[in-house]
């Protein structure tokens, strides 16, 4: 079912109402495209919506609630995003993790950080950075290589949805770490880094295990988790039309599917193996099911 609380939080000239779901982030994404709430309008669980939309939203079917009785609802659903993946608590985690990691560096560590958050991303962000760290700690019980570790905060650290992303970053990388690391690691971090276009290491490259299973996590998440990230994915895209990207994220699923295996690491596979197969089968039938979709040139990226 949908909810939404009465108009009451300032912003941009306006005020705002909290639209959610009790059920789940795809009936939620469904009704709001129905009734023509921005895709950029959505925070994670819910969408912030103007007081101009208020009563055509309940007249579509949005039940008013008070606002604790919505935060209530949203908590009591399980799809609420817990506060340390909201922005400012994200930054403020990352922070602490890049001054542990490169004590005496935090203005690079701000640099990198401005990055993640740069307007445009969506997915691409400080939170997919955040949950890519929290991955590498969960392969490794928290002794996470530094070179490993310094090529998760550099793997989207440019990100423009094209084919050169990873090359970029892994260029940035050099650029910025040839002063602070000797050069073998440095060299190991850009390598790391371009491995992310593939997700295909060699099948002795530890660290390339590690990076590329953590990169991945997102994949092995519970439906909810693997729907934000769809949608996310989608918003990162929202330059390219519908039929395009169906045809484009098709590609992205299939190669996806073809990697053997998809998670190179023994935990990674225990952790996200079996729900990744059903989340991304899932998906692209779902996209195959959709007549008329494909265009004649997909995203160059999709993950």
């Amino acid at each position: 079912m949908i909810f939404i609380d009465p108009p009451f939080w300032p912003a941009h000239g306006t005020v705002f109402s909290h639209l959610i779901s009790d059920t789940s982030v795809a009936e939620l994404h469904a009704f709001a495209a129905a009734h023509g709430v921005t895709e950029r309008a959505f925070d994670l669980d819910h969408y912030d919506v103007p007081e101009r939309l208020y009563a055509e939203l309940v007249a579509g079917g949005a039940v008013p609630l008070s606002g604790k009785e919505l935060a209530r609802t949203l908590m009591a659903s399980g799809l609420r995003i817990k506060a340390k993946y909201r922005v400012k608590s994200v930054a403020s985690v990352l922070e602490l993790r890049w001054n542990a990691l490169m004590p005496g560096e935090p203005e690079l560590g701000a640099e990198l950080l401005d990055r993640w958050n740069e307007s445009h991303r969506h997915y691409h962000s400080a939170t997919h950075l955040l949950a890519v760290l929290e991955a590498l700690d969960a392969l490794t019980g928290r002794s996470v290589p530094r070179t490993v570790a310094l090529a998760a905060w550099f793997h989207d650290a440019v990100y423009n949805g094209t084919a050169t992303d990873e090359e970029d970053s892994a260029v940035l990388a050099q650029q910025c770490l040839k002063d602070l690391l000797p050069p073998d690691e440095v060299a190991e971090i850009a390598r790391l880094v371009r491995l992310t276009a593939s997700h295909s290491p060699a099948s002795t490259d530890s660290g390339g295990h590690l990076l590329c299973d953590a990169d991945l996590a997102i994949l092995g998440s519970p439906a909810d988790g693997y729907a934000r990230y769809i949608a996310g994915v989608r918003q990162d895209y929202a330059h390219v039309s519908e039929g395009d990207f169906a045809k484009g994220r098709a590609a992205v699923l299939r190669q996806l599917l073809d990697l053997d295996p998809l998670f190179h690491t023994e935990r990674g596979r225990e952790l996200w193996a079996a729900q990744a197969q059903e989340n991304l089968s899932g998906e692209l039938a779902r996209i195959l099911d959709r007549p008329g979709r494909y265009g004649t040139d997909g995203p160059k990226r999709g993950r």
